[in-house]
């Protein structure tokens, strides 16, 4: 798979149901405008394989543990919400293009060849640049809740990424 694609421009964009949901659920909950919170989120991109990282949000916050569920339940079933915002995917398009321009500092969150989990795939915070992703950041600290969802995640994208690499290995063929 390596000889076909290179790694470091083969990206999943996450930013329009993830973390455009994520972003828009946190904030309402900080009574904050959405484009204000930034909240990472790994994995993957559909039910139990999202896993936001509340812990981390920006500006920082503190949630109960019936916050936590209630957003992670929403972010992980929210994708019809996600429809209303679109605006996500043209903020990730627009910071690839700052990226490939040479801006600094332009960080996202994507699902990318990464090696922050033993899974060859997973949504991770990025650092894209002239070349593509320049730097895959770690997971950083992770909360219980956020150990337990990251395990559930793995588990799921784990035989979604079995099935997704024999046909493509297939197809070699």
């Amino acid at each position: 798979m390596g000889d076909k694609f290179d790694l470091k421009k083969l990206m999943g964009v996450t930013m329009l149901d993830a973390v455009s949901r994520a972003n828009t659920f946190v904030a309402e909950v900080m009574s904050r405008n959405p484009r204000e919170v930034v909240v990472p989120v790994v994995g993957g991109h559909a039910r139990v394989t999202i896993l936001p990282l509340i812990s981390q949000v920006k500006p920082p916050c503190s949630f109960t543990q019936k916050e936590i569920e209630y957003l992670t339940d929403r972010m992980e079933n929210g994708g019809i919400e996600v429809v209303k915002a679109k605006s996500g995917a043209v903020k990730f398009a627009d910071a690839c293009l700052k990226g490939l321009r040479g801006d600094a500092n332009i960080v996202e969150c994507a699902f990318v060849a990464a090696h922050v989990t033993e899974l060859l795939f997973f949504a991770s915070k990025v650092r894209l640049g002239r070349c593509g992703v320049d730097e895959v950041y770690g997971l950083g600290p992770l909360n219980e809740y956020e150990r337990m969802g990251l395990e559930k995640a793995k588990k799921e994208l784990e035989g979604v990424l079995r099935k997704v690499l024999a046909l493509c290995r297939s197809k070699d063929s």
